[in-house]
């Protein structure tokens, strides 16, 4: 039995049935899926947690614990979700990527 875990990521462009991929070792499988929302995401970890018993749900920061919480209720409790936060330092340099990728839409 290998240890199954899914990583969850925000983008507003996603297409969670194409922008997904798994690596597999043998004794881990990783899942990761690109989602564009709250309900996306509900579905991909509904899915995958039937299918393939996912042990460990993982998020990007742009989950609130509202979501979190949400999708810890929606999987029954039975799997470990922990959320990527980083720090000041590494705020300050993603921040404004984040920000030109995913809120100025003018582009």
């Amino acid at each position: 039995m290998s240890f199954k875990a899914l990583c969850l990521a925000h983008a507003p462009d996603a297409d969670p049935e194409k922008h997904r991929s798994v690596i597999e070792t043998g004794r881990y499988k990783l899942f990761t899926v690109a989602v564009k929302s709250q309900p996306e995401a509900l579905r991909v970890a509904r899915n995958l947690h039937e299918t393939e018993q996912i042990h460990s749900l993982m998020l990007c920061p742009g989950f609130t614990h509202r979501d979190c919480a949400e999708l810890f209720d929606a999987l029954g409790g039975e799997v470990a979700i922990t959320v990527a936060r980083g720090d000041g330092p590494g705020n300050r340099i993603v921040g404004p990527v984040i920000q030109k990728e995913f809120f100025d839409l003018a582009d």
